[in-house]
């Protein structure tokens, strides 16, 4: 490492400069980097094939790419879908085949935000990666199933990243601020147990922003008389911007339930008392909209669903105008959620449907029902629209066709609903 290499790396934010860079350094993500993991036996053994990491921002995609370059024996190229395009592709595909050609070595291609590459893009590495001298990583914060072009998806596997937990933060935090060498060892930081839960807490799972916090805390409080920076609670609300819940853990997720069971109960006044306890209390406004989301389903549903696009709308408004304006919306979307009638039909039949895919082995899709391109001789399949918009035809697997998972009840707009499978039989 050359003099400005060295001042490069230094100089770079600390969650740079905390990157692990190997397996066992590498924090969360258990499920798919634990020990005796495929993903990990595969990285081990320097066998893995095409693949896409997609997970939320600051959960170990890049990173995890990086410990990937490090263990393996073969030649690896990094690019930015942002800033890279067809051009630095065709040279990484051309430069790979002929290191294929002369030492039968793959070339590990490492592409950042991926889903930002194009159709015309994303073609041009299609033919390299068949070829196997183009092993492809991506990583991305977007759904590649609705992000990315279907011939890329359908030759890699993909890896979802989960927001990291909250024990996970706090044993990241604590490596940056003893580790002498990258991280902050070199001074003399005090930080609290309090101090650690917020950034624990604020960051979402995020580890980037938890360490960027502690990053700004630690350049920006003074040294107390014993020369000692101390980063309290205090100090990590103000540099992570974001107020500490004023109550205790349990607590929290106490009242977060008595807002949930308002909700479920149609009492308006106690829904937005929690609401309003809750936000007061530092929640974060938009995991009240989520909840209250997910709650316009599963205990409204059917009997109106203008209480679900109300729920997704306050939380449209809530990310958009911020607080205090989004507050507005969501209370509007609270006191429609409780003044609803209620019907649990939707959640009831989720349950069973998932209950039988789960356990059901008799899966094999009627002949009917078939792709007819591939399926000749096929039996015919009932167009339902030559029928008036409705014909009965069995669309269940044998086995399966005299199921009945929802069951419409007798609430709101709910009770005139007429299902055509069980009326019109």
């Amino acid at each position: 490492m050359n003099l400005f290499e060295q001042n490069t790396k230094q100089n770079a934010p600390l969650y740079e400069r905390m990157r692990p860079n190997t397996l066992d350094e590498f924090v969360g993500q258990e499920h798919i980097v634990g020990k005796n993991s495929l993903l990990r036996r595969a990285i081990m053994g320097d066998m893995l094939g095409s693949c896409i990491f997609w997970g939320p921002p600051g959960t170990g995609k890049t990173t995890l790419a990086n410990i990937i370059t490090q263990t393996t024996h073969s030649k690896f190229v990094k690019l930015n879908a942002v800033s890279s395009g067809v051009a630095d592709a065709k040279k990484v595909i051309e430069d790979a085949r002929q290191d294929f050609q002369m030492f039968g070595k793959p070339t590990y291609l490492l592409l950042d935000e991926c889903h930002r590459w194009n159709k015309a893009q994303s073609d041009s590495v299609l033919s390299a990666i068949e070829e196997g001298c183009i092993i492809f990583i991506g990583s991305t914060a977007e759904n590649p199933q609705f992000s990315m072009t279907p011939a890329i998806v359908s030759r890699c596997r993909i890896f979802q990243f989960k927001p990291l937990s909250e024990e996970n933060i706090i044993k990241a935090l604590e490596n940056a601020v003893n580790d002498k060498e990258k991280g902050l060892g070199k001074l003399k930081i005090n930080l609290t147990e309090e101090a650690k839960k917020h950034y624990a807490w604020a960051c979402g799972g995020d580890l980037r922003t938890a360490l960027g916090a502690l990053e700004l805390a630690s350049k920006t409080t003074p040294l107390d008389k014993d020369g000692v920076i101390v980063i309290d609670k205090t100090v990590a609300e103000q540099s992570i911007q974001s107020k500490a819940l004023s109550v205790d853990e349990n607590i929290f997720y106490d009242m977060l339930s008595a807002f949930c069971k308002s909700l479920r109960g149609s009492d308006a006044e106690a829904g937005l008392f929690w609401a309003n306890r809750l936000i007061e209390a530092g929640c974060d406004p938009l995991i009240i909209a989520r909840r209250l989301m997910a709650h316009a389903s599963e205990d409204v549903g059917m009997a109106d669903s203008n209480a679900l696009l109300l729920a997704t709308c306050a939380l449209v408004a809530v990310k958009n105008l911020g607080m205090p304006e989004g507050n507005i919306p969501l209370t509007h979307a609270i006191i429609y959620v409780c003044e609803a009638p209620k019907s649990n039909s939707v959640i009831t039949a989720l349950e069973m449907a998932k209950e039988d895919a789960k356990n059901s082995r008799n899966d094999l899709v009627p002949e009917h029902l078939k792709n007819y391109h591939i399926h000749k001789n096929a039996p015919k399949y009932k167009y339902p629209h030559d029928f008036g918009g409705y014909v009965y035809q069995q669309y269940m697997p044998d086995g399966l066709q005299d199921r009945v998972y929802y069951k419409p009840s007798q609430n709101g707009r709910e009770k005139d609903f007429k299902r055509k499978k069980i009326w019109k039989k």
